[in-house]
């Protein structure tokens, strides 16, 4: 499993930019971003390099935010291997809460990142040949 760094915006003009420029600041490389909103706030679901140290620093800087353990599954850049990897998780009763997918800048291979109902998938996708990537893989 790898550490997500998710941080809660206020939906308001210049946010993302702040949360943005203070990552820069800071000196930490963001490799992946995912946006959801509602009316009053958002959640930038974040991958970045030292993602603990990430979100201590971000805080200083007046952002509120948690780390989350998601699952991050390498698939072949060929056709239906995504549609193969999803059916293996209905086949058994896998629920996703939320994915988004971005490039490993080490491998360059796509990674699809899940927020599962089960933590347990890992075991069963392992078992069946997937890449599941740990904190050091990503960010290595």
């Amino acid at each position: 499993m790898a550490q997500q760094l998710s941080i809660f915006l206020e939906n308001a003009p210049g946010r993302l930019a702040a949360l943005s420029r203070a990552l820069g600041e800071g000196g930490f490389n963001m490799y992946a971003l995912s946006l959801a909103d509602t009316s009053d706030y958002g959640v930038a679901r974040i991958f970045v390099d030292r993602p603990a140290s990430a979100k201590d620093y971000l805080e200083q800087q007046g952002f509120s935010g948690t780390l989350t353990e998601v699952c991050a599954v390498e698939i072949p850049d060929e056709p239906g291997s995504l549609g193969r990897l999803l059916e293996l998780l209905s086949d058994n009763e896998v629920n996703i809460a939320y994915s988004y997918v971005f490039v490993n800048p080490l491998t360059k291979q796509a990674i699809n990142v899940f927020k599962l109902s089960d933590p347990g998938a890992v075991a069963l996708l392992e078992q069946e040949g997937y890449r599941v990537l740990d904190d050091g893989a990503l960010h290595a």
